[in-house]
């Protein structure tokens, strides 16, 4: 019979690490504010996918800077960047790096030799993730699981710590393809980007048609940011609320009897086991950065609709409907409210 063993540290070790863990987060949201305007959701949920270790969808119209978010998080990290940036005519070696045959010319000798591609960087932003075929974007499959990939045979490791921040165009815009649900079980979020209100807009027209243009400065260093990722599972979470936490995600799958009647109309396929292990990683994320030392109920329930709305599929019923992944998670919450703590 396996135990699972948790670390142990010194009161003032483990002390040290958390007021750090609390200097970073607070330097890369000062960094990032010099940069981005409003979105306060959208960074705290990116902010608990870097923590996590987890890979973040960021969905929205173009033009509400998804990709000038992604860029910029990267910069305050201070990691190896690479971006993609996603097209019909992209192919799988574009993405993973291919083997070429190069000869010696003295011996005449010829080698096959890799050559890595933008894969192998510490934050990967995969740009309009859902403008190339599924066949490119599986590219990404073992990559985003394995933190490896294998080309001709041959197994490579990526660096660590390795982020997929991808980001995608609503389904219905023109020269779309739907990303496999394969691939989006892999996402912590699907981090959803709406417009900002008319201050703001009127505060990134400010910042954006002058001569000089804001830089993130870096806080952090790739160490770090491993060691706050193993600082966030040492959180404690009480068995009543991960009890809570499993329950919401069983109640997504029309097959399982605990499921309300308007889950078994109108969801196809729920959420898989790997959602509930990233929703109760990202409420300890959460939890630490809120400055608490354990996870609470309303950790897991802020975070449900997020780590969710990309991994239950809905039936012809809900579309009749005009239902949404996130009128039915909202439902779930409704439905299943919160013990009181």
């Amino acid at each position: 019979m396996s135990t699972t063993v948790t670390p142990q540290l010194e009161p003032d070790l483990l002390k040290s690490r958390i007021d750090r863990f609390r200097q970073v987060q607070n330097g890369i949201v000062a960094q990032v504010r010099r940069v981005i305007v409003g979105q306060e959701e959208v960074i705290e949920q990116v902010m608990i996918g870097l923590f996590v270790g987890g890979h973040c969808l960021i969905t929205g119209l173009p033009g509400t800077a998804k990709t000038l978010l992604v860029r910029t998080m990267a910069q305050t990290l201070g990691l190896i960047f690479k971006r993609i940036q996603f097209t019909p005519d992209l192919m799988p070696s574009d993405i993973t790096g291919t083997d070429i045959i190069e000869e010696d010319t003295s011996t005449g000798h010829r080698t096959w030799t890799f050559v890595p591609g933008p894969i192998f960087g510490n934050i990967l932003l995969a740009d309009e993730i859902n403008r190339t075929p599924p066949k490119t974007q599986s590219a990404l499959l073992e990559a985003m699981q394995e933190r490896s990939c294998t080309v001709r045979g041959h197994h490579h490791s990526l660096p660590s710590p390795f982020f997929v921040l991808a980001t995608q165009n609503p389904i219905e815009l023109e020269g779309t393809y739907p990303l496999p649900e394969a691939q989006l079980d892999r996402f912590l979020f699907n981090i959803l980007l709406d417009y900002l209100t008319a201050d703001e807009e009127l505060q990134v027209v400010d910042l954006t048609t002058v001569t000089t243009i804001p830089q993130a400065d870096s806080v952090t260093n790739a160490q770090e940011i491993l060691d706050f990722q193993q600082l966030v599972r040492m959180v404690p979470i009480g068995e009543s609320v991960a009890r809570h936490a499993i329950e919401l995600i069983r109640a997504t799958r029309s097959s399982d009897e605990s499921a309300p009647d308007f889950v078994k109309k109108y969801v196809n396929y729920g959420a898989s086991v790997r959602a509930a292990q990233f929703l109760v990683l990202s409420a300890k994320a959460r939890a630490l950065m809120k400055g608490r030392y354990h996870v609470t109920y309303e950790d897991v329930r802020t975070l449900f609709t997020p780590v969710l709305r990309h991994r239950i599929l809905l039936n012809f019923h809900a579309e009749s409907d005009r239902l949404k992944q996130d009128d039915i998670l909202r439902k779930l919450l409704d439905w299943k409210p919160s013990p009181r703590e």
